[in-house]
């Protein structure tokens, strides 16, 4: 039993697919049928259920996926240490795509030290993040506080603080509201413009309606004129002036956007943030980037 068969093992169990192992691991479908055979051959088991026309794991091939995930995150690991910042590796985190836009370039930056290094960013929910780390997919993921109840969590990880995320009332530079930003801005004017608001939760996924974006629109009801779940055609929206967003604040930064102070508001979205990742079983890049990303928001 060699790591490169487990490896083949792992993947195609993730896929259930011969030809779509074998196309992410740039390897021929006969290659990855041959890795497979050899493995079953050393263990003297069959893996796989055959019986379809796709490869579902039977009971040896589920006890053996586990273990054979340990030892590949171990052997990387020591490979990954051994050779340090000349490695060759790939880094996946993932996340939400606003979690991932808010910390990619400092993640990015935490791993200039590794020339070799490939970063695989994963756009996620984090509820789906968490899933796939459990799984071995991904090294790290980025989520909210709200997430660490997941069904999903294992007491092996460990979850570092990256700051919170304020949400706020965003405009263009053009908007009517944005020439009064330098004071707070009566609600009723605010409420008085359209909205531009995703349908669901830009964190969890989950189809919210008029609340995805944290706005208490049961307390203080909104005109949403446009719905859009794609982040960036949301603030396209607002960038033209059609409309005012709740959405993150670092958000109106990126974007030469303004934000505007709502007088009387009566409540706040804040969000804090975690690095999920395994210390136990995490090479020194991973540690070096949950230090970095820890250390600039304390």
């Amino acid at each position: 039993m060699n790591l490169p068969d487990l490896r083949v093992f792992t993947v195609v169990a993730r896929h259930d697919s011969l030809h779509a192992a074998a196309a992410e691991l740039h390897l021929t479908p006969s290659a990855v049928s041959k890795a497979l055979k050899r493995l079953e051959e050393d263990l003297g088991l069959a893996l796989f259920d055959r019986s379809t026309r796709q490869l579902v794991l039977n009971e040896s091939g589920t006890m053996l996926l586990a273990r054979a995930r340990v030892l590949l995150d171990l052997a990387e690991q020591a490979r990954i240490d051994l050779q340090g910042e000349r490695a060759a590796m790939d880094c996946r985190i993932g996340g939400p795509a606003v979690l991932l836009w808010r910390h990619g370039g400092g993640i990015a930056e935490a791993l200039q030290p590794y020339p070799g290094a490939r970063l695989h960013l994963q756009p996620l929910f984090e509820g789906d993040a968490l899933a796939a780390l459990a799984r071995g997919e991904l090294q790290a993921a980025l989520v909210t506080d709200e997430a660490l109840d997941s069904p999903h969590w294992s007491p092996q990880w460990e979850a570092t603080a990256l700051g919170e995320l304020a949400l706020g009332v965003i405009a263009a530079s053009s908007h009517p509201l944005a020439g009064k930003r330098r004071k707070p801005v009566d609600l009723k004017e605010v409420l008085a413009h359209p909205f531009a608001s995703p349908a669901r939760s830009l964190f969890c996924g989950q189809a919210r309606g008029s609340r995805s974006d944290g706005w208490r629109d049961d307390l203080l009801p909104r005109t949403i004129r446009y719905w859009a779940d794609d982040l960036q055609v949301l603030l396209g929206l607002v960038r033209a002036g059609r409309a005012l967003a709740y959405l993150p604040a670092f958000a109106a930064q990126e974007y030469g956007l303004v934000g505007i102070k709502v007088a009387n508001l009566g409540f706040s979205s804040v969000e804090r943030l975690r690095l999920v990742w395994n210390p136990a079983r995490a090479p020194q890049w991973l540690r070096s980037v949950a230090t970095s990303l820890g250390g600039a928001v304390s």
